[in-house]
């Protein structure tokens, strides 16, 4: 059984439209047989990173710092799969997920090799060589605000010797909910979502088409943008009410 660790670093937890498209995705996941555990990075308490390279030279692979990385530590090495689930928060991932990245450097070891013709850390042999998967939302209209964040993830396994698997974004997220309340047909999108962790156990991958059905377009640019200022013309006005 395959075993899966999903970090969500929405400071919303589960009520968040990242957990929108994570939550199928996971759902799908478990319906195909693998193991699933989540944690809410809000949860947490992740201490950043000092850089003093303890878990390098003094202590190989061990931090020193007691907190809930502890816990995380095990279940980072053994899992096959990693899914890192974050909202865009300007241009790159939460800052609680960033903590959680740098405190990984315990799972690599401090010598340089060349790797695939770039310097890069070997990982420790308790570590898996298993896929990563990015679930993302953005409160952007436009597909590429993903960019950096994609970009950072395929940098990260990389270094960590792990399989970029792929990415579930959703472009203009913050519109899924209202248009859930209105009736409007965006069940498709929830479905791919479900399909995608289906097809990531039974096929060791997610199809293209898949991904785009969970990214497509859900309403027009000048739509969205009339309603989302409309929003946060209302709580301004509600303000200056007061």
């Amino acid at each position: 059984m395959k075993r899966v660790l999903a970090i969500n670093s929405s400071p919303k937890r589960g009520k968040s439209n990242t957990s929108l498209i994570l939550n199928p995705f996971l759902d799908g996941i478990k319906e195909a047989g693998a193991d699933v555990e989540l944690f809410y990075t809000r949860d947490l308490e992740i201490k950043p990173c000092t850089g003093e390279f303890n878990c390098w030279v003094k202590h190989p692979g061990e931090c020193y710092q007691q907190d809930d990385m502890k816990q995380l530590y095990p279940k980072l090495e053994e899992a096959d799969i990693l899914v890192f689930a974050t909202p865009v928060y300007v241009d790159g991932i939460t800052g609680s997920l960033k903590n959680l990245v740098d405190r990984m450097i315990p799972l690599i070891k401090p010598i340089i090799e060349i790797r695939e013709g770039h310097c890069r850390h070997p990982p420790r042999k308790r570590v898996r060589k298993g896929q990563l998967v990015l679930v993302s939302n953005c409160g952007f209209w436009e597909l590429d605000n993903f960019d950096p964040v994609v970009l950072h993830m395929k940098a990260l396994c990389r270094n960590m010797s792990r399989i970029f698997a792929g990415a579930l974004l959703r472009p203009h997220g913050s519109a899924l909910k209202t248009m859930m309340k209105m009736g409007q047909p965006v069940d498709d999108v929830f479905k791919a979502a479900k399909e995608a962790g289906h097809q990531l156990i039974d096929d060791g991958k997610m199809s293209p088409e898949t991904l785009i059905t969970i990214s497509r377009e859900l309403l027009p640019l000048e739509m969205y943008l009339q309603g989302v200022n409309r929003e946060f013309r209302q709580a301004l006005n509600a303000l200056t009410i007061k």
